[in-house]
């Protein structure tokens, strides 16, 4: 089958905006280790299930939570960096790409179709991700110290999608958590869910898939249907 230019096929994504943390890639094994790491330092208990509750959560946020809890002698920044340098650290030996998302990515470009990543996490983080992949891939990056209002607030979306000249409505946001696909619904995407490590309730505008692998163009279409 031929697939017609972008923008003249009913139900085409405008654009296709991708959240990062365990959609893109498959970095949260690398923030759960940085937690407990963390922990040790500090020396207060973590577990698990705390690291999974942080799971597509705004940095600030899961700091301050981290310090009102434990009644940590640090400030969010602090916490934040310590965080940070221990995920840039990991990421910079091996980008942990997530099934079909490379795939999915050149598909993408092949027919046009401008992509934008819209992650909480902060610049310094994205920075290794973006130089694993060809230069363009993606057409805007908003990052988490770009927003004043971080996941699930539609801000975030609602920004990459002005960056780029269209309409949120007119675009498919790819999600793995439940406040990253809130936030993208609530600005007016479509949303693909690929839940991973965090299961993900069903809501408004959300479709689900197992994984990326076998999601096309095809699939983004049909969401917007």
């Amino acid at each position: 089958m031929t697939i017609p230019p972008a923008g003249k096929a009913a139900g085409w994504p405008a654009a296709v905006l991708w959240d990062m943390d365990g959609t893109l890639v498959d970095t949260e094994p690398y923030w759960f280790e940085a937690e407990f790491e963390l922990a040790a330092d500090y020396g207060f208990p973590w577990s698990e299930a705390q690291a999974l509750a942080m799971v597509g959560n705004p940095l600030p946020v899961s700091a301050a939570g981290m310090i009102e809890q434990f009644r940590l002698d640090a400030t969010p920044e602090q916490i934040v960096d310590q965080l940070l340098d221990a995920v840039v650290e990991r990421i910079e030996r091996v980008v942990p790409f997530r099934p079909g998302a490379l795939e999915l990515l050149t598909e993408l470009a092949e027919h046009d179709i401008p992509c934008g990543l819209v992650t909480m996490s902060y610049r310094r983080f994205v920075a290794p991700v973006l130089s694993a992949l060809p230069e363009g891939t993606f057409a805007t990056v908003v990052t988490g110290e770009t927003v004043e209002h971080g996941k699930p607030h539609p801000e975030a979306y609602l920004t990459a999608a002005a960056r780029l000249g269209v309409r949120a409505v007119d675009c498919v946001a790819i999600e793995d958590s439940d406040p990253g696909a809130a936030s993208a619904a609530a600005a007016g995407c479509a949303v693909l869910v690929i839940p991973h490590h965090v299961p993900v309730p069903p809501g408004p505008s959300r479709s689900f898939a197992s994984s990326l692998s076998g999601v096309d163009v095809h699939t983004l279409c049909a969401l917007r249907s």
